[in-house]
């Protein structure tokens, strides 16, 4: 295939995921961020207002990197984390539809993220222009179980949901 297609579908999917990320946190503060914190500790992710800054900055940051093809690797792995995150905590228990508010939406963003660590960024990118060739199925191992890790951890820390809001597993 030539090489120019390939980077041309590169800086798309990382235009995509990227700045539809980035737009998301934006959001998050144009909205309001105090509700969006109120929501946070509604679905039992505590202290709500901190969360509501961290997830808001961490997708604008992770957004832009993703569409610059900066580090790539390690913004697909804080991308990801996020997306696990909202899957779980917003998402879990209405299925998987996204037509229902499911987890549907999150997961393909996660997947195209840990696509692009597996692919890397391309050509068109801030990476390629600094020399970092960060790529490959390692990359894309690390940046999995990563996403998932911090994820986990980050629940297993805050997550704190009144008992009659848990769902049955």
């Amino acid at each position: 295939m030539d090489q120019n297609a390939i980077d041309l579908g590169l800086l798309i999917l990382r235009l995509v995921l990227g700045v539809t990320l980035a737009l998301h946190g934006v959001a998050k503060y144009r909205g309001g961020i105090a509700g969006v914190g109120r929501w946070f500790d509604s679905e039992g992710l505590r202290p709500g207002i901190l969360h509501a800054h961290l997830a808001a900055s961490s997708e604008v940051v992770f957004g832009c990197a993703i569409a610059a093809g900066l580090m790539t690797p390690l913004a697909c792995t804080g991308y990801m984390g996020v997306m696990i995150v909202a899957g779980w905590v917003g998402h879990r228990k209405n299925g998987f539809f996204i037509i229902k508010d499911g987890w549907e939406y999150v997961f393909v963003l996660a997947a195209g993220a840990a696509s692009l660590a597996l692919l890397g960024p391309g050509s068109w990118s801030l990476d390629n222009a600094l020399g970092l060739t960060w790529s490959g199925r390692g990359w894309f191992l690390l940046t999995v179980l990563s996403g998932v890790g911090s994820a986990v951890a980050l629940l297993a820390c805050f997550y704190r949901p009144k008992a009659d809001e848990v769902p049955p597993a």
